[in-house]
């Protein structure tokens, strides 16, 4: 299932990206190019209930990231319950997970592998010395604000993400088209599941883990993603449109 993804709300002249497709060749590349070890991919998941089609998935999953069309109900209960949190400004080795606030224009999808490899065991796979470990090493004693404007600065993500976006199955949209599909990522970080998305105001933290959780387990789904669609799902009538991949062993 192939998507695009949505815009934050920001200024008009935001930097924008070419949007990313939900492919899961396309997104490992993009991380191999900066300097992810060969030994993860991202991988399609084609159902949250069938054990047998979860089966087909590598296990320990390390990251999950979820496409999902941007609704009424979805913007309501984010600005709902964002409204009495402060805007996060964690940062320094002490964090326990390494959150990246969005400010350019479809870039969801960037910031959704950022969040995906910058956090939990998925970080002892970035290659000493790459691109991608001296980003992260800049990105962590930094605050939100200045996060973000390392990742507006960095040539080195914005090439990798204009070659990746212009290589998915289906045409890419441009730069300046709206699109309403957004990118949001599930880790396993510091024993809890974390809802990181760069348009809320920090990451969200929505349980506990036992040991041997992943991200595919089933307290994991029942804390994030099933609650997340289930939602989507009452409100349109049954209908939710949605796709999955996440971060595992690299099978080939």
């Amino acid at each position: 299932m192939a998507s695009t993804e949505a815009t934050p709300s920001s200024p008009a002249k935001t930097k924008r990206f070419i949007p990313l497709e939900n492919n899961p060749a396309t997104m490992t590349t993009l991380l191999h190019t900066l300097g992810l070890s060969p030994t993860l991919a991202f991988h399609d998941v084609y159902s949250l209930t069938d054990p047998d089609l979860l089966a087909f998935v590598p296990r320990p999953a390390y990251a999950l990231l979820l496409v999902f069309p941007v609704s009424k109900t979805y913007e309501g209960f984010r600005h709902g319950e964002d409204a009495a949190k402060k805007e996060y400004d964690g940062k320094g080795d002490g964090e326990e997970v390494v959150w990246y606030k969005q400010t350019i224009g479809n870039a969801c999808g960037l910031i959704g592998l950022l969040h995906a490899v910058s956090n939990g065991d998925a970080r002892n796979y970035i290659t000493k010395g790459s691109d991608l470990d001296t980003f992260v090493h800049d990105a962590v004693p930094l605050g939100a604000s200045k996060r973000a404007k390392l990742v507006e600065n960095s040539d080195v993500l914005e090439k990798a993400h204009r070659d990746a976006a212009n290589m998915g199955d289906t045409a890419a949209p441009g730069a300046n088209d709206d699109v309403d599909l957004h990118y949001v990522c599930f880790v396993n970080s510091a024993g809890k599941l974390w809802e990181m998305d760069g348009r809320r105001k920090g990451p969200l933290e929505r349980g506990s883990l036992g040991e041997g959780d992943d991200v595919l387990s089933e307290k994991a789904l029942d804390l994030g993603v099933r609650p997340f669609l289930k939602r989507e799902e009452e409100a349109g009538e049954g209908e939710v449109r949605f796709s999955l991949i996440c971060l595992a062993e690299n099978l080939e």
